[in-house]
C-alpha cells in the first residue's frame, strides 16, 4: 500500500473540512452579531457555532495536523529545511491560531460578551480565504 498517497488524500479531505469551517464560523459571527439583542435568534447561532467548532472544525484541524506531520514523515524530515515548507507550516500555524481565536470568540458569543460588530467579522473572514491562497501557491510552486 502507498501511504504516502493515503497519508496525502486523508490530509487533503481534513484540510477541505478545516477549511469550510473556518470561512464559515465567521460568517455565522455576523448574523450573530446583527441579531445580538433578540434571544431566540442568538440561542439558535450559539448551538450553531458550538457544534461546528467542537464537532466539525477541531477534529478536522486535529486530522489535518496529523496526516501533515504523516506526510513530512513519509517524504523525509529533510523536507523541512526547504524555505516552502517552512511558509507552509507557518501559514498553517497562522491558521490555526485563527482557529483558537474564534474559538475564543464563540466563548464570548456564548457568554454574551461580544464586542466586535459585524463588520468586524466580515473583515477577518478574509483572513482563512488569504493563507489558503498562499499555502496553495507555496506547495504548488515550492518558489524558494
Amino acid at each position: 500500500m502507498n501511504y504516502y498517497l493515503l497519508f496525502k488524500s486523508l490530509h487533503l479531505i481534513s484540510v477541505i473540512s478545516w477549511m469550510a469551517g473556518l470561512l464559515y464560523l465567521p460568517r455565522i459571527f455576523v448574523y450573530h452579531a446583527q441579531n445580538k439583542d433578540d434571544i431566540q435568534i442568538s440561542d439558535v447561532f450559539k448551538v450553531m457555532e458550538r457544534k461546528l467548532f467542537f464537532y466539525i472544525m477541531t477534529p478536522a484541524m486535529i486530522l489535518s495536523w496529523i496526516f501533515g506531520l504523516l506526510l513530512i514523515h513519509e517524504i523525509g524530515f529533510k523536507q523541512l529545511s526547504q524555505t516552502w515548507m517552512l511558509l507552509k507550516l507557518l501559514f498553517v500555524v497562522l491558521l490555526t491560531v485563527y482557529h483558537f481565536y474564534l474559538g475564543k470568540t464563540l466563548n464570548q458569543f456564548k457568554l454574551d460578551q461580544n464586542k466586535h460588530s459585524h463588520k468586524f467579522f466580515r473583515v477577518i473572514n478574509e483572513i482563512p480565504t488569504i493563507l489558503l491562497i498562499l499555502i496553495v501557491f507555496v506547495v504548488i510552486f515550492k518558489p524558494l
